[in-house]
């Protein structure tokens, strides 16, 4: 009882209609900050470019398990007279390595020649004579780094600007800001190419192409290879056009009900992606259907380029994306990850990809497209000078992860091409000159869509976020 008159003395009229205020004021709190991020979103979906872009389009190559830079287009030469020899330890320093500190680190030189090519006199490795001949096209940066050293934290740092999932994909950013061309596609459109044996260490996920806290209409479309080239397209069997617009007219009725009692932009998001869907019935099978290409095209980019899936028809589905207005398009190569047998592995990843590659630059070209479609090729990081596994002697050795220096090319609208920007040094360990980091990387590439990286930003969680967190810096050397 005595419990009871205390309870009853706490209840007066004046406490009960002060709580109530608090929890009043706190809803609406709520309500106004989500009318203000949904207004900020608004605008910025609306906004276009911040400034007159170079590019109005981006095909990105990203090459997942890091490819090796002194054995591709990062010369080396003073790695042959060292061969067989501890890196110096002056070199090493205290850097963080993914072997044990006390481990031999053993150079092992690059087995494949290099050689200069075109008017800017890039060095190519031989491994590229394709790549080669397209050279003053290109930029290649040499100077790339990274904190990261482990595959899937590496790959989301590049596609995300952070280590840990969750956050928008590049792709994603360039859609929220600039939305699309192309009404009948998708503005980020993602390619994975199918392969005999995929290194199972170099997983790529949706994560990394998804909307993270962007609206979902953001996130990337993956094309398949399969009968439905995007999945649930198709209508099912019985269903006609008459009817799937019937059913998708009753259901976005259903939708704005829901949307006016609940104000959720989830909602806006499925009625719009329903729509976009009926459209790509016609669109993407259009795209797909690669019969009205000549025979000149597909020797261009050579034989696999026939084969549904391959890197090469994966390319050349990238020039009829860029064709029909697609705003960012992801060709995902996987295999590059060579902790063993290097040489066999390396030179089949190489022979694979050089030419196709050097024919989507050409291609584009021949269409007009390269001078406002900016084609970009990175890994994650680069490979370690020093031997992995095997001594060299048996021919199987392999190389570790390494982020501190690696490559990465630009090349099409508003890049400097013919050139070489930054350098590792000799032993291809650090930056020697003009450091470029991920976050750097990312804010050229968005500066070369009009996009000022420091203003294109998302509220969530009380917070602005960015694809570049609070750092990065245009490269101004790589700008024409």
């Amino acid at each position: 009882m005595e419990f009871s008159h205390q309870w009853d003395q706490l209840l007066t009229r004046r406490h009960f209609f002060g709580r109530t205020a608090w929890g009043i004021g706190t809803c609406a709190f709520s309500s106004l900050l989500r009318q203000s991020a949904s207004a900020a979103s608004r605008d910025r979906e609306t906004g276009g470019p911040y400034f007159a872009p170079k590019a109005k389009r981006v095909i990105y190559i990203f090459q997942t398990g890091g490819p090796s830079p002194f054995e591709t287009f990062d010369y080396k030469p003073l790695l042959a007279d060292m061969d067989g020899q501890p890196v110096p330890k002056s070199v090493v320093g205290d850097q963080r390595l993914p072997v044990s500190p006390d481990k031999q680190l053993t150079i092992v030189a690059s087995p494949y020649r290099f050689a200069q090519y075109g008017e800017g006199g890039a060095w190519i490795s031989e491994l590229f004579p394709h790549m080669g001949a397209v050279a003053d096209d290109l930029c290649f940066i040499n100077s790339m780094n990274t904190e990261s050293i482990n595959h899937d934290p590496g790959v989301t740092y590049m596609m995300t600007g952070l280590q840990h999932p969750g956050r928008p994909s590049m792709g994603a950013w360039a859609s929220y800001g600039l939305g699309t061309e192309n009404a009948d596609l998708p503005a980020f459109v993602v390619l994975l190419q199918t392969s005999k044996s995929f290194d199972a260490g170099t997983p790529v996920g949706a994560n990394q192409w998804g909307s993270g806290f962007l609206s979902s209409r953001h996130q990337g479309v993956k094309m398949r290879t399969a009968a439905d080239p995007v999945l649930y397209l198709n209508n099912p069997p019985g269903i006609d056009s008459e009817a799937r617009r019937w059913m998708l007219d009753t259901g976005a009725a259903l939708n704005r009900i829901q949307l006016q009692a609940f104000g959720d932009p989830e909602i806006s998001t499925r009625i719009a992606q329903y729509e976009l869907a009926y459209r790509m019935q016609t669109s993407v099978p259009k795209l797909m259907d690669f019969s009205e290409e000549p025979d000149h095209v597909f020797d261009l980019y050579g034989p696999e380029s026939r084969i549904p899936g391959t890197y090469a028809a994966n390319c050349l589905l990238a020039r009829r994306l860029a064709e029909t207005g697609a705003r960012f398009v992801q060709l995902f190569d996987r295999d590059w990850d060579h902790h063993s047998n290097l040489k066999t592995l390396l030179s089949r990843k190489a022979n694979e990809i050089d030419r196709p590659t050097a024919a989507l630059i050409r291609d584009l070209k021949q269409h007009g497209l390269l001078d406002d479609t900016l084609v970009i090729c990175s890994g994650e990081f680069g490979r370690s000078v020093y031997s992995q596994g095997l001594e060299k002697s048996t021919g199987n050795y392999g190389r570790d992860h390494h982020g501190r220096c690696f490559t990465a090319w630009m090349a099409g609208a508003g890049v400097r091409t013919g050139q070489s920007v930054g350098k590792s040094d000799d032993f291809s360990f650090s930056v020697a000159e003009d450091p470029v980091h991920v976050h750097d990387f990312n804010a050229t590439i968005l500066h070369l869509l009009g996009i000022d990286h420091t203003a294109l930003t998302f509220r969530h969680q009380g917070r602005d976020h960015r694809l570049t967190d609070v750092h990065g810096t245009v490269i101004r050397k790589i700008l024409a």
